[in-house]
């Protein structure tokens, strides 16, 4: 998973698969899903971000630990 943050559009992409996404939802208002060829979630976009969340501490909780070489 990576996180994107872009302050020209002030938009936070969620990605959660390296494949590239053919569809795009609009689930609610500012909020777009990404899909892939079979409608699974490849990454979350979130506009407005830094008014919807508070983006200067990122923490995460009981990840399994694997290496970036994996």
């Amino acid at each position: 998973m990576k996180l994107h943050y872009y302050p020209e559009t002030d938009s936070l992409y969620i990605e959660l698969k390296s494949t590239p996404g053919t569809r795009t939802v609009e689930v609610v208002d500012g909020l777009v899903v990404d899909l892939d060829d079979c409608g699974d979630v490849v990454g979350f976009d979130i506009e407005d971000a830094s008014h919807k969340l508070d983006l200067s501490k990122i923490e995460t909780v009981s990840l399994p630990a694997v290496s970036a070489a994996e």
